[in-house]
């Protein structure tokens, strides 16, 4: 998936999370545990939501046929970026999963957010199990940090614009995109009794 790249500089309140998460990696760098990394820039990013103007206009505008990543700036140190995704109504992303750990908030609107377990049996077969499946409001956060399972689904639930901030452990720049791999070819059942796998194949290991 192309996103778009903002041609003009991050607004104050994104500039001002950036610099705040910057000392929050260097205070974890010791720690080399990306739960505790996310948690910290949950509670930094409860705050960004919060805020006023976060985003310009033109990092407001969807796509008529997709939804829309709007890559708002990375991290001058590389280690992070922010991205933004519009969505209109009824759109939504494919089953996959991240090479990154990600902290998602809900800016405005109303986003459903299904999660899934990849399951392998004795014959080899794989399949998704759905484990959780959620409505995030406005304000509300969500965090993934693979390489444990982090399989979702994403979509806008409601019938007005629905936008979220998406902080990725990447420069998402040079990467492209979080997405490691997309699972949409695999059958969704409700069988939870084969052995979970944990991404043979993660492109960040």
């Amino acid at each position: 998936m192309q996103h778009s790249v903002a041609d003009h500089p991050p607004t104050a309140p994104v500039h001002s999370f950036v610099d705040d998460v910057e000392r929050l990696l260097d205070a974890h760098a010791r720690d080399h545990d990306p739960d505790l990394i996310v948690q910290a820039v949950q509670r930094r990013l409860t705050a960004l939501l919060a805020s006023e103007g976060v985003l310009e206009p033109a990092d407001r505008i969807p796509w008529a046929d997709h939804y829309r990543p709007h890559l708002l700036t990375v991290a001058p140190s590389r280690r992070f970026s922010v991205m933004a995704l519009i969505w209109a109504p009824e759109q939504v992303t494919p089953i996959h999963d991240h090479i990154c750990w990600c902290v998602v908030g809900v800016l405005e609107g109303l986003e459903r957010e299904q999660r899934f377990s990849l399951r392998q049996n004795d014959d080899g077969q794989r399949w998704l199990a759905p484990t959780t499946d959620v409505m995030v409001n406005p304000g509300e956060i969500s965090r993934l940090t693979p390489p444990e399972e982090n399989i979702h689904q994403v979509r806008n639930a409601g019938d007005a614009l629905a936008i979220s901030l998406h902080i990725y452990g990447a420069d998402i720049s040079v990467c492209g995109s979080s997405v490691n791999q997309c699972f949409d070819d695999l059958p969704i059942r409700a069988d939870t009794a084969a052995t979970p796998q944990t991404f043979v194949s993660w492109r960040g290991s």
